[in-house]
């Protein structure tokens, strides 16, 4: 996947979670996604990195919500 194509589905997955959790502010939801994309710096299978930091995105967002 070219970095180009997965900064595209980040910055996709940011306003898909902040419609699915309106309650948190963009930004905040922006930051969150940011850190978890960030531990897969320098890993070097990036094919499925976008789907990683969703799930991992939804579980840290869905618990902030409880």
């Amino acid at each position: 996947m070219a970095a180009n194509d997965e900064d595209q589905q980040i910055k996709a997955l940011v306003g898909r979670l902040a419609d699915k959790f309106p309650t948190i502010g963009t930004g905040a939801i922006a930051d969150i996604v940011a850190d978890l994309h960030r531990t897969f710096d320098g890993r070097p299978v990036r094919d499925f990195v976008p789907l990683l930091v969703e799930r991992m995105a939804i579980r840290q967002l869905a618990s902030a919500v409880r």
